[in-house]
């Protein structure tokens, strides 16, 4: 990567520590090295580490006493975490109702104070990074801009995505990746070559949104698993509807599954991959939040374990890198041919000047330091959002706990409404996205997503606080909650 584009040295410092805070090599209450010790360690000035402290401070990651030192902060405040769904017992027509298009959709007011982001804000992507690459591709491949691309991508960026994707534990042959406009125009694309209208697709329960829009879109019916706040889709469920059920399709997110954050386990992957193949099933899987999650080994994909190419692989950068590329990519398997076709038909190709300037950002060597930053800035407002949720919400609250990304998972006390707390809401100017927007069936009724990306200021803090202090005047004045 070329110099302009590395973190300043204070940062690079300060996200060697917080990984090893995250992680737990240095356990909460350890006292750090001094700062003139960190500096003689790094080969820096003193006044780089303490910049590196202080920005390790904002973060909540640790704490300065007088005349003591630096020590890793206190463990953020544990919160019961949500409970795992009853399961479905048949599927259902999909029907995305108004409340979901105005949380969710993209028109929303310039003055509202959202929570329905899961996207980061551009505070924290690096706009001039995007642009340079942007500015490289055209200038040396500018004959492409007046040339039609190929629908499955430029071949230099298809060999990059392959590259890539060794960090999912993936190996990929270049020419059987196809780049399409997004994660979910490649999620579109793989249902189109898996299933028929009517036909049955399984899913997490909640589940994204977009994905029972998608589902409406092509006629196909919604068959929700139980899912796991901390573990994902439960198997022996899932197992349970493909020995009862006609499911053509099991559509999921591995790794920060929106909206609950959870992650299963390597051994669960493996296992989900085996089941694919014994049922001759595809399995749709989103990989848009890996890079968010701070362990490894939980980047590792469903697709990587797959023998028999039952695993189609959808992944996008634009949590990671830059929304407006509009760039996302699929790796379908055995309906490679029939997906390619498809996409032929329908769809086209993107702009290879664009895919191009996606291939330089992904192969810089400072990407990875990128990304660690991220996940380091996205962790201190998580932290500080968990804090406001233990102040301020009723009693008995469960929240979510994932290891990475933007998304917490709130499940209230049973008698409060979470549609009726976000009219309230919205009338103060503030946007929550109730549960049942998560769902085929309206569950989750008590419930709340809060996403932490978007525009995020101080302001949002406080007016989260107001959410709380709502909620818990509703519960105590005792407002009838709708049914279901």
């Amino acid at each position: 990567m070329a110099t302009d584009d590395a973190p300043p040295l204070y940062l690079q410092i300060a996200e060697q520590l917080a990984q090893l805070i995250r992680n737990g090599t240095l356990a909460r209450g350890e006292k750090l090295p001094s700062v003139r010790e960190l500096a003689r360690q790094h080969g820096v000035a003193q006044t780089t580490v303490v910049q590196a402290y202080h920005w390790l401070e904002d973060a909540r990651l640790i704490t300065a006493r007088p005349r003591s030192g630096f020590f890793v902060a206190a463990r953020p405040v544990s919160l019961p975490e949500p409970s795992t769904p009853r399961p479905m017992r048949r599927p259902r027509e999909v029907s995305v109702d108004w409340l979901g298009q105005r949380i969710l959709g993209r028109n929303q007011p310039v003055d509202i104070i959202s929570y329905s982001s899961g996207t980061p804000g551009p505070e924290l992507f690096n706009p001039d990074r995007v642009r340079r690459a942007v500015v490289r591709a055209a200038q040396r491949h500018r004959n492409l801009l007046c040339t039609y691309p190929g629908s499955s991508g430029h071949e230099d960026a298809r060999r990059a995505l392959a590259r890539y994707a060794v960090s999912l534990g993936c190996s990929l042959d270049p020419e059987n990746i196809v780049i399409t406009g997004g994660c979910m125009d490649s999620i579109a694309l793989c249902l189109r070559a898996v299933t028929q209208p009517g036909d049955v697709v399984a899913l997490e329960s909640p589940t994204h949104f977009s994905f029972l829009e998608v589902l409406q879109g092509l006629h196909l019916k919604a068959l929700e698993i139980p899912t796991h706040p901390r573990n994902g889709l439960s198997l022996d469920a899932l197992q349970l509807a493909l020995d009862t059920q006609p499911v053509k399709a099991v559509m999921v997110v591995p790794t920060l599954s929106n909206p609950l954050g959870s992650c299963m386990p390597q051994a669960e992957r493996k296992r989900l991959a085996q089941m694919a193949a014994r049922h001759d099933m595809a399995v749709i899987e989103d990989a848009i939040y890996n890079d968010l999650v701070e362990v490894d080994e939980m980047r590792r994909t469903v697709k990587s374990y797959d023998t028999t190419g039952h695993v189609m692989l959808c992944d996008s950068f634009s949590k990671t890198l830059a929304p407006g590329l509009r760039l996302g990519w699929l790796e379908a398997g055995r309906w490679a041919e029939k997906l390619r076709a498809i996409k032929d038909l329908q769809a086209g190709g993107q702009s290879a000047v664009l895919e191009l300037a996606l291939a330089d950002l992904i192969t810089q060597a400072g990407h990875a330091a990128a990304m660690r930053q991220l996940r380091t800035a996205v962790a201190a407002r998580m932290d500080e959002v968990r804090h406001v949720i233990a102040a301020h919400f009723p009693q008995g609250t469960r929240v979510s706990d994932p290891p990475g990304g933007l998304l917490l998972w709130l499940e209230l006390p049973r008698a409060l409404d979470s549609v009726q707390l976000h009219e309230a809401c919205l009338a103060r100017q503030i946007l929550i996205a109730p549960g049942t927007v998560f769902s085929a069936s309206g569950r989750f009724r008590n419930c709340l997503r809060i996403g932490v990306g978007g525009d995020w200021s101080p302001a949002h803090l406080e007016a989260l606080r107001t959410v709380g202090d709502m909620a818990c005047q509703m519960l105590q004045s005792g407002a009838p909650r709708k049914a279901a």
